[in-house]
């Protein structure tokens, strides 16, 4: 190891998963996830469940990530930890974490945030977009345009002014009769289905902002309609209603995304966060790319969905920049951007 070496461990507790990666001069060298089954009889994360979880597997998922990167403890220049945003719970197992541990070694504390770090997943592995881009961010809890000029220079551009499209994911599927986490379930059924088959409404709001809560209501008076004639209507149609409720919720992500590039005229396009690991989006996104000329980036699976290896990059930028926290620092569950 050089002297010069930016060596950070990086820990993500925001929600279900409990992750840690270690980041050597901006190259992640791996990223440990450790995800929390618990939920799954509950139908969604019951936040108490999560950070108990947190609490469990954050030690061995660190020790995991330090042993398996070939570096030791003593070769760390700093801790980074998601601050926010996410749940609260979660969240101060990491960061309590992280500060003891880097009192223990004297080094500095790197916070970051959540959703500028999805947006730096792209630059973890090549071909990385070039400034300035515009990334469309998509998980359970959010939904936004963001335009990045640069490694930490973003500016939310739209977003949802209700649920979050993986939230409308979920609750779409729960009415199907879908076990939780619902969305990849709707994806799976939607690729046997017509997208055609049924029409939903498309929510138009002012801007690039969007609005998913009006889908879940149409749905939810669409099929008491339909059970009422036929109580095995969902079983019937399942695919197609699958197919149809995933073609609107793309179609509803899309169109404020080229009302985006046409605004700000930028043509290299990126995509972030869990949702972004549906095969519908991924596949009408690269369609659409190829007939706009877009260069679209889209980060592999494993860097989509909550994990460190993207808290690390963002924090490999922040160390570059001298950007650190003192021990009094304090998560926040709803952290701006």
């Amino acid at each position: 190891m050089g002297t010069k070496d930016i060596t950070i461990l990086a820990i993500e507790s925001s929600c279900d998963e409990t992750s840690a990666s270690i980041i050597l001069n901006g190259k992640v060298l791996n990223n440990i996830v450790a995800t929390q089954s618990v939920h799954e009889k509950y139908g969604g994360v019951v936040p108490e469940l999560a950070s108990r979880a947190h609490q469990e597997n954050l030690i061995p998922v660190i020790h995991e990530a330090i042993s398996t990167s070939g570096i030791s403890k003593s070769d760390l220049t700093a801790v980074a930890f998601t601050r926010g945003p996410g749940l609260m719970g979660s969240l101060l197992v990491g960061v309590s974490f992280a500060k003891a541990f880097a009192q223990s070694l004297n080094i500095p504390l790197i916070d970051v945030n959540h959703m500028q770090a999805h947006v730096l997943a792209h630059f973890i592995e090549d071909p990385k977009p070039k400034f300035p881009f515009i990334c469309l961010t998509v998980s359970g809890g959010h939904t936004q345009l963001v335009l990045v000029k640069d490694y930490l220079q973003m500016e939310v551009i739209g977003q949802t002014q209700d649920d979050a499209v993986g939230e409308a994911f979920d609750k779409t599927a729960k009415l199907l009769g879908l076990p939780y986490p619902g969305g990849p379930l709707i994806d799976k059924h939607a690729k046997e289905g017509n997208p055609k088959a049924f029409e939903f409404p498309i929510t138009r709001m002012p801007g690039l902002n969007y609005s998913f809560s009006g889908i879940k209501t149409a749905v939810l008076y669409f099929l008491r309609d339909k059970l009422q004639e036929n109580p095995k209507f969902i079983e019937e149609n399942l695919n197609d209603l699958c197919a149809s409720i995933q073609y609107s919720l793309i179609q509803m992500l899309l169109i404020k995304l080229k009302e985006a590039v046409k605004e700000y005229k930028v043509k290299e396009i990126a995509i972030a966060g869990g949702v972004s690991a549906n095969s519908g989006l991924r596949n009408t996104l690269t369609q659409l790319a190829k007939e706009k000329g877009w260069n679209l980036y889209i980060p592999k699976f494993e860097y989509c969905t909550d994990n460190a290896a993207m808290i690390a990059m963002a924090a490999h930028y922040k160390y570059l920049q001298g950007e650190f926290v003192g021990m009094d620092v304090t998560p926040l569950a709803k952290m701006k951007f």
